[in-house]
């Protein structure tokens, strides 16, 4: 029997029932082809989301105009004339082949629009606050008409393609959202004004659409809480009328979001408490008498449950935990919880699509490889020769690499000098707010490694008097990145971020980090949350935070600029005279003063390749020891090396 009895219960949708309360939720993958049409490389990842176990999985969104000012990314499918129906199908057909209820959602990106066009529209012309959407142009009556009538053909062709539900996207700065919302809304006309015009567009859109398909169910995603008060967004009690209005419209479920891409709170983010949002879905639940939906911040399923339990929600909602896992829903139902890979709100996921880029996941190297055996997403075949493996480094890129390669067959043998594995992780999960979570994919791969029979040795470095008496054909090195060693006056306490954060030594009042990368940020962050300290960080490129995810490096920078910390960028130390620090560049000629040094730059650490102990074998480096990086970077290193040992 199940520990989640709400869950896994079944729901009702309309006239359908459901296999249980959990839904994939829609998202961009930009692995469908430019022109819109299916790629082969979708319908295997929407396979997969149906095999883990969903009662129902929804497609990302389509959008439905022939000129592509619904398109919001490079990659989008499109279902704006009938020669996609085929594609559409394929996806249908494979979430119908394993049980699961299939939706398809509609999407116009409205604001976030015209991708492969020199404008966007919206109902009114407010200027983009991020660079990277289009400008905008008022939508006129007659377009408004159109697209209305495009949402309608839409969903048809949704109904000919074998969907068993429609979803119309209503979000985050979408076309639908841009009328909803007081903030990108100033129109004069019937679709502007009272919350109740500018949510004509939603309803008209809604009633068209049940009047087009009949008893097929419809539902909308609606923004619960904008997080745009501070450039006059929509109030609460605005957003929940709009989900009545929705009902009203005939929708038959409603999901509630949080936020817009543009608001200047973290919604989605590990300092946002897991189940935080849930407050505003159950304002919309006493609003509202069809079922209500929602996904944000709830990754570990003794949070819906209790959302279940208490009333709040109806159905949970799964988009980026089920990227990271889609078997999520199978493995939560069978009790095996702690073989789900974790998604750890690093966002890698969302951000690439800004840049063009298909999806990708730090946490899980196969998304997108679903339908290559190559990748072993369903499991590998067993490799040709059996080796005998050593893994040197118990951090992300040494656990994922021997994970994989005990599951191809090989004796694997891993040793970490530590007691505790994790490698770095160990010190950036205590960074900031919520960065614990960084530490749930260690204690999942260790479990893999386990169940793999990898026999782990921790606390215990290798040496070569070690390797000399081991025998082995392969060894691969993750042995993380060494502290770049540079010379001082002794009058200044040198220091490292390990020493900080891992080891507790305080720096002086006055001191200066040495790099503006990821390890810098972090080292600076972690002061400023835990002591008063004058601090300056000098980083030779000329931009802080280049490796550093930009869901994160907003947050950094703000505490950082409200902490009046001194930036120097495109500034390189060569020198000290006392307490003074002699730069070059950009801050050539500055007086900066510091009391200790907190060296953030780091090296590859390739100093093993001159063991004669491993002369002859096999020899890797992966991970930070390759090339200093990020956590995606040296998982998806070590599992691409596991693939092919």
């Amino acid at each position: 029997m199940t520990k989640y009895p709400h869950i896994f219960s079944p729901g009702r949708i309309g006239s359908l029932v459901t296999n249980n309360r959990v839904k994939y939720a829609a998202t961009e993958t930009n692995f469908p082809f430019a022109d819109g049409f299916v790629s082969d490389k979708e319908v295997a990842y929407m396979e997969a989301q149906a095999r883990g176990g969903a009662g129902i999985v929804t497609t990302q969104g389509a959008y439905p105009d022939p000129k592509g000012e619904g398109k919001g990314f490079r990659g989008m499918m499109a279902i704006y004339d009938d020669r996609f129906i085929p594609g559409l199908a394929r996806i249908a057909e494979a979430i119908r082949r394993h049980g699961a209820l299939s939706c398809l959602q509609i999407l116009h990106c409205g604001r976030e629009g015209g991708v492969d066009l020199d404008y966007c529209l919206m109902p009114s012309v407010v200027s983009q606050k991020l660079s990277y959407f289009k400008p905008p142009r008022e939508i006129t009556r007659h377009e408004i008409r159109t697209s209305i009538e495009e949402h309608v053909k839409a969903a048809r062709r949704a109904k000919e393609a074998g969907y068993d539900m429609i979803e119309i996207s209503g979000i985050v700065g979408y076309l639908i959202s841009t009328f909803i919302s007081r903030y990108t809304n100033k129109r004069s006309d019937e679709y502007g004004g009272d919350i109740q015009s500018r949510c004509r567009l939603m309803t008209e859109i809604l009633q068209g659409i049940k009047a087009e398909v009949g008893s097929m169910p419809v539902g909308i995603r609606l923004c619960g809480l904008e997080l745009l008060e501070d450039r006059g967004g929509n109030t609460l009690e605005e957003s929940i009328e709009s989900f009545r209005l929705a009902e009203k419209a005939g929708a038959d479920y409603v999901s509630v979001t949080i936020g817009w891409h543009e608001s200047s709170i973290s919604v989605i983010t590990r300092d946002v408490p897991m189940g935080h949002w849930l407050y505003v879905a159950k304002e919309v639940k006493k609003a509202v008498d069809v079922p209500v939906m929602m996904a944000f911040r709830q990754f570990l399923a003794h949070i819906p449950e209790q959302a279940l339990t208490d009333g709040a929600i109806d159905f949970w909602e799964a988009c980026r935990p089920m990227i990271a896992d889609p078997e999520l829903p199978r493995k939560a139902a069978e009790g095996r919880e702690d073989e789900i890979t974790p998604c750890i709100a690093c966002n890698v996921c969302f951000s690439r699509l800004y840049y063009h880029q298909p999806i990708m996941c730090s946490v899980r190297p196969t998304v997108g490889h679903e339908g290559d055996e190559r990748w072993g997403y369903y499991g590998f075949p067993k490799a040709s020769k059996r080796k005998k493996v050593i893994v040197v480094g118990g951090g992300p890129a040494g656990l994922q690499c021997a994970a994989v390669a005990a599951r191809r067959g090989h004796e694997v043998t891993l040793y970490e000098r530590d007691t505790i594995l994790g490698g770095s992780i160990k010190l950036a999960s205590r960074v900031d707010e919520g960065a614990i979570e960084l530490e749930r994919p260690i204690r999942t791969l260790e479990g893999e490694c386990r169940r793999g029979n990898v026999a782990i040795y921790a606390g215990l470095g290798v040496t070569e008097d070690l390797l000399a008496k081991q025998d082995f054909d392969t060894i691969v090195f993750a042995t993380g990145a060494r502290s770049r060693n540079l010379s001082f006056s002794p009058s200044f306490k040198v220091l490292t971020p390990s020493d900080v954060i891992g080891k507790g030594e305080r720096p002086a009042y006055r001191t200066t980090i040495l790099g503006g990368n990821g390890a810098g940020l972090a080292v600076a962050v972690f002061l400023l949350r835990n002591g008063d300290y004058d601090l300056t960080i000098i980083e030779e490129s000329g931009k802080l935070g280049r490796d550093v995810n930009p869901f994160y490096l907003w947050q950094y920078v703000r505490l950082l600029k409200e902490r009046k910390v001194k930036i120097m960028t495109g500034s390189e130390l060569v020198g000290t005279d006392g307490s003074r620090l002699m730069l070059t560049g950009a801050a050539a000629g500055a007086r900066v003063e510091a009391d200790s040094m907190i060296v953030a730059l780091q090296d590859p650490n390739t100093h093993w390749l001159a063991s004669p102990a491993i002369s002859g074998k096999e020899i890797y480096i992966i991970g930070d020891a390759k090339k200093p990086r990020r956590l995606n970077n040296a998982i998806h290193d070590g599992y691409r090396l596991g693939m092919v040992i």
